[in-house]
């Protein structure tokens, strides 16, 4: 049986950790639509004016049509 999949690419973001804004971005976009399956495909961060730590994180994120 043949199944489609909507991808989309959404941005995470977290002071916490990678993992963190994974899981925000995940959970955010399984509000919306249930998720199906999701993929990190990259990584990155920055140092906010503040000082503070910023995780971002490129997530592939699939629903079942």
């Amino acid at each position: 049986m043949a199944s489609s999949f909507e991808v989309v690419e959404r941005v995470g973001i977290s002071t916490e950790s990678s993992s963190d804004a994974v899981k925000k971005v995940v959970s955010e976009a399984n509000e919306q639509k249930k998720v199906g399956w999701f993929e990190v495909i990259e990584e990155r961060g920055r140092v906010t004016q503040e000082g503070e730590i910023e995780f971002q994180v490129r997530v592939k994120i699939g629903w079942k049509l």
